[in-house]
């Protein structure tokens, strides 16, 4: 690589010499005037004068060689010639192009240096505020826990009767919840003015039976006392917002369970209930004191 180097910048010297030597020469020779002042014109060129030195040397030697030429040489020695200055041109712009292309990939290769740095940094920042953000919650819910464990441990002392921690634990769980569900009760009947009905708890959940008295003779329409009651479910439903209602409707013999279970569910509805938390079906026949089960799910 150094030798080739080296005759590369002997033959650019070359070049010079040449050049500055077929002056007189070339005056009797239009074409070799011509072909000289391109390979001039390329080597004072700033952006393309120090590239293709060994191309501008044989072009050089095929224009000298073509201005020596005897008559019967001349033809093809000019072939030659003009063929090795466009070469010299080409190449010389192809180098010029290959070195702005590799200009251009390190720029861009350092562009994208520095953006994986910045993202990296800002990947760093944002794991550090997620670390900073979950030991926060680690020790808030440690605090909980702490609180949430005196408490437990302030009630165990006060339920002596039970025989066993799980059934501590059910008792403590129970009475914790019956106390949500009595705020929320009340809540629901000062919100909306009107008693709740008496509910029941089983497997299925909450359990209110409301009878037929709740509808119209013979009819699907909620009466007055009716209508009270869905206001007062449907305020209960609003204080515990994750519980949803499954209605159930008993019908008779002028009026379906399941039109019973949808005036119930549209009159919930109407007063602020989303659909998605109801559901209604039809389950037979009813009495008197059972038209509809509203069963709730906390």
């Amino acid at each position: 690589m150094r030798a080739s180097s080296k005759v590369i910048r002997t033959g650019a010297l070359g070049l010079m010499l040449a050049l500055s030597s077929v002056t007189v020469s070339a005056a009797d020779n239009p074409v070799v005037l011509q072909l000289n002042q391109r390979l001039s014109a390329l080597h004072a060129d700033p952006a393309l004068g120090e590239l293709a030195a060994y191309e501008k040397l044989r072009a050089q030697q095929a224009i000298t060689a073509f201005d020596k030429a005897r008559r019967s040489q001349r033809e093809t020695a000019q072939y030659v010639a003009e063929r090795r200055v466009e070469i010299a041109e080409i190449a010389a712009r192809t180098q010029a192009a290959r070195r702005e292309a590799d200009r251009l990939d390190r720029t861009r290769s350092e562009l994208l240096v520095e953006a994986s740095r910045r993202e990296a940094e800002r990947a760093r920042r944002e794991a550090e505020r997620l670390r900073v953000q979950a030991q926060i919650q680690a020790e808030e819910t440690e605090r909980l826990r702490m609180a949430a464990e005196a408490e437990a441990l302030a009630r165990q002392e006060a339920e002596t009767t039970l025989d066993t921690v799980a059934g501590q634990q059910a008792n403590r769980l129970s009475a914790a919840r019956q106390r949500e569900l009595k705020l929320a009760r009340e809540e629901a009947e000062l919100v909306s003015g009107a008693k709740l009905p008496a509910s029941k708890f089983d497997t299925r959940g909450e359990v209110f039976t409301l009878g037929a008295d709740v509808f119209t003779a013979s009819s699907a329409k909620l009466s007055a006392g009716g209508a009270s009651s869905a206001s007062a479910l449907a305020a209960y439903l609003q204080a515990n917002p994750k519980a949803r209602a499954r209605i159930d409707g008993f019908g008779d013999k002028q009026t379906p369970g399941q039109r019973r279970a949808d005036a119930l569910r549209d009159a919930l509805m109407a007063a602020g209930v989303p659909k998605s938390r109801l559901q209604s079906a039809g389950k037979g026949t009813g009495s008197k004191a059972r038209a509809l089960e509203v069963v709730i799910t906390h």
